[in-house]
């Protein structure tokens, strides 16, 4: 039987978005974020497995009106991840954080780009330097998650954690900047591209910082809000407010885009930009609102599965790609959770803690997976390099919740404290389940 291509299109959604929405679930109930799930999802319908035989993938490949909504949930996770900070949050920040943020960017970045000159041969210096951008970030959705999770919302721990990924993030989404600049003006990272890279993405934060301090100054005064009520009042359309705010989002993925920075940047800088203090409390907890429930409820299910549509593991189903990957996974795990534990150590935290804080600041997600999307679809990486970032993403963040939880049950102290941040643990260890013995503490 034909079917029509809107037909096609409809079960397409359907398909997915219940199958993700599925997998989701399972991996939350078996202690791992949704979105391991959900590309796990994308992987099972992929073209070599079920999806042929459902008509979600084809011989060329995932149809383009799939990969459309890619683009668009690119766009809206990169500007939420971008609303999760502010340059408020930067500006209050120690500089021993904002520093152990930076540090736990570039010890993995440089780990990786040493071991993938040797597991990846042939591959430039450029795209080394993407594999590594993308293998070093730490997912700052996933780590909100992992915090309100295990109980560390509002605690110190938990708060150190939330500040050292915002730096990562930033500084993974600036570098990223810089090396889609230079392969925009040829691939060749001489002085003068090197110059226009920095330049540029110094000219669109530029922007984005003096905008914010316009509004900001702008806010505090009595003027400017009679200004902005008188403006609200002569919208008549519904939610005109948040259609002109996602209007200013895609205006800011035009400049950067125009700059030679892709969409992505401009997305997430533009949800920098957006805090109480620029556009109000209400008007900044309305659009957050809004903005959870579409992405969380339908655009990020869906771009899971979809990227995991477009994962094809059979290319790594030798020993060299097996290997590939094992090494891969290897350092960006060891010298993440390495860094991210020596750094918590060096500022006073005890061993469970310092260790439970390499594991979470390990965790990858949404954006290092959004720049591994942008960078195959804009054909800078094939499909097997795609795949391979994907899969060591993934990789990694399986491991962040399983090795904080262990590390907390390292010591009866850490473990009695992990019960009482979370009490359904008590049910699972069982109420008369007794405590490891304490670890002396030179062994630690």
């Amino acid at each position: 039987m034909v079917i029509s291509a809107q037909t096609e299109f409809i079960l397409s959604l359907f398909v997915l978005l219940a199958v993700a929405l599925m997998a989701g679930e399972l991996a939350v109930r078996l202690g791992q974020v949704a979105l391991v799930g959900q590309l796990l999802a994308g992987v099972l319908l992929g073209p070599y497995l079920l999806g042929p035989y459902i008509g979600i993938t084809t011989a060329t490949g995932v149809s383009t009106s799939l990969t459309a909504i890619q683009l668009l949930a690119t766009f809206l996770i990169l500007f939420v991840a971008g609303m999760e900070m502010g340059p408020e949050d930067i500006y209050r920040m120690e500089a021993g954080t904002f520093l152990t943020g930076v540090g736990i960017f570039l010890v993995p970045f440089g780990a990786v780009l040493l071991v993938g000159h040797f597991v990846l041969p042939g591959l430039s210096l450029l795209l080394l330097l993407f594999v590594a951008v993308t293998l070093s970030i730490t997912a700052l959705p996933v780590m909100g998650i992992m915090i309100a999770e295990f109980g560390l919302t509002g605690k110190p721990l938990g708060r150190m954690a939330m500040a050292v990924a915002l730096v990562n993030e930033l500084t993974a989404i600036t570098v990223f900047a810089i090396l889609l600049q230079i392969d925009s003006g040829g691939g060749h990272a001489t002085v003068a591209a090197v110059g226009v890279a920095v330049g540029s993405v110094l000219l669109f934060l530029g922007v984005v910082l003096a905008a914010h301090w316009i509004l900001a100054r702008l806010h505090d005064r009595p003027a400017w809000e009679r200004i902005t009520s008188r403006a609200a009042s002569v919208l008549r359309t519904r939610d005109a407010g948040f259609a002109v705010l996602i209007t200013l989002a895609l205006g800011a993925a035009l400049l950067s885009q125009s700059l030679g920075l892709t969409y992505v940047i401009g997305a997430f800088y533009a949800g920098i930009l957006v805090t109480p203090t620029t556009v109000g409390e209400r008007a900044y907890k309305s659009a957050r609102s809004i903005l959870s429930v579409i992405c969380w409820g339908l655009f990020i299910p869906l771009f899971f599965a979809i990227t995991g549509l477009q994962v094809d593991l059979t290319v790594f189903l030798t020993v060299a790609g097996l290997g590939t990957i094992l090494a891969l996974f290897a350092v960006a795990a060891s010298s993440k959770v390495g860094a991210g534990a020596v750094a918590a150590r060096a500022r006073g935290w005890q061993t469970p803690d310092a260790l439970a804080f390499g594991f979470m600041v390990n965790s990858r997600g949404a954006v290092e997976i959004a720049m591994a999307v942008i960078l195959l679809g804009d054909g800078i990486i094939t499909a097997k390099l795609f795949t391979l970032v994907v899969a060591v993403g993934m990789a990694t963040t399986i491991l962040a919740p399983i090795g904080a939880m262990r590390s907390w049950m390292m010591t009866r102290g850490s473990r009695e404290e992990l019960v009482k941040r979370m009490p359904q643990l008590a049910r699972g260890l069982g109420s008369g389940a007794p405590m490891p013995p304490a670890v002396p503490r030179d062994e630690l």
